[in-house]
């Protein structure tokens, strides 16, 4: 009886036979392109710290989670691609807690003082150190270009604030425009290292309620109050086609504020990266976005949709009237002179 073995070798024999009579022709040989691979390019990539995988949940007692009704019929909670959308009401803390505590994570979060806006930084960190991710390590990296204006605010063990020093820019627009590039070359350099997560933040705004780990997943981001309850028309999407952060009349999901996004930290380098590369595309063309960064943002989750959605309760801003929909706000801006700053 002839073995497995021997008919498998007779097989893969017989194919290579084939290849061979049809690629000769005339002659000639017409080899078969075969890559291979240079080994270099694998090297080229950061040493990230080691991703933890989620344990199993302790013994915990709750309310069993019911399915008819679900808890929240007015907002939807889940976008067409099964991306969870953060509302009140949606998650249980105490579970979450007790599934990542146990893997002392360290998050970040990065954040812009630059100017009269060192104004903001202490009322930022002080209600972050209330409300942001508590019992859990977390880096604030503040970037400025006026590190001796930043206040040294007391925080608890286990977080720090460091000072990330950047040039001056003539404008707010050019800062706009550099925030992605900035973010992206600290991640390369240093925060990749220490942190397992990073959320990028403005700085001219507060934390008023908790805000934790229900808002981590591998890239996230946040709806922008003011179209969260607009049809997509009206979306202040770039749309001039000549630009790299063109959305068609049409198209789109939501419009998501360029205030707040996040996620793992390898994540958010190769989105900041990629954002960063279609801005100077623009520029090279002589073209600067509807709304700077905020248009590109909007483009790049167009085509790669975030795994997770906030809700505008963690992008909120107090000067518009909280709808029924919003239980709780827990991220806001800070009322401001803008001819001040």
């Amino acid at each position: 009886m002839v073995s497995r073995k021997v008919v498998g070798s007779l097989v893969c024999l017989s194919v290579v036979i084939t290849l061979i009579w049809i690629t000769v022709g005339n002659g000639k040989v017409h080899y078969l392109p075969y890559y291979l691979p240079c080994p270099e390019i694998f090297s080229m990539k950061l040493q990230y710290t080691e991703e933890k995988p989620i344990q199993l949940f302790p013994q915990l007692f709750y309310q069993q989670p019911r399915i008819l009704p679900p808890k929240r019929q007015d907002v939807l909670t889940v976008t067409p691609w099964l991306a969870p959308i953060i509302w009140d009401g949606t998650f249980s803390p105490e579970i979450l807690d007790s599934a990542y505590l146990p893997l002392n994570l360290t998050i970040g979060v990065t954040a812009f003082a630059v100017g009269k806006y060192t104004r903001f930084v202490g009322r930022f960190l002080e209600s972050a150190e209330k409300h942001f991710m508590k019992g859990y390590r977390v880096n604030y990296y503040i970037f400025t270009d006026n590190p001796e204006t930043i206040p040294n605010i007391q925080l608890q063990p286990g977080r720090r604030h460091v000072i990330v020093p950047v040039k001056k820019y003539p404008s707010w627009q050019e800062l706009s425009m550099r925030r992605m590039e900035a973010i992206n070359k600290h991640i390369a350099e240093t925060s990749h290292q220490e942190v397992d997560y990073l959320f990028c933040l403005h700085i001219d705004m507060v934390f008023c309620n908790t805000w934790g780990p229900e808002t981590l997943g591998d890239m996230v981001a946040a709806i922008h109050p003011g179209y969260f309850n607009v049809p997509r028309s009206q979306f202040p999407y770039e749309r001039r086609s000549s630009s790299a952060a063109y959305i068609p009349d049409g198209e789109g999901d939501f419009y998501y504020g360029g205030a707040v996004f996040g996620g793992l930290v390898r994540k958010v380098y190769e989105f900041t990266k990629t954002c960063h590369m279609t801005i100077l595309t623009d520029k090279a063309n002589g073209i600067m976005a509807a709304w700077k960064e905020e248009s590109h943002l909007n483009r790049h989750f167009l085509s790669h949709k975030p795994s997770k959605v906030l809700s505008p309760e963690y992008l909120w801003d107090d000067r518009k009237p909280k709808p029924p929909e919003i239980h709780l706000i827990r991220f806001s801006t800070v009322d401001k002179n803008y001819k001040e700053i």
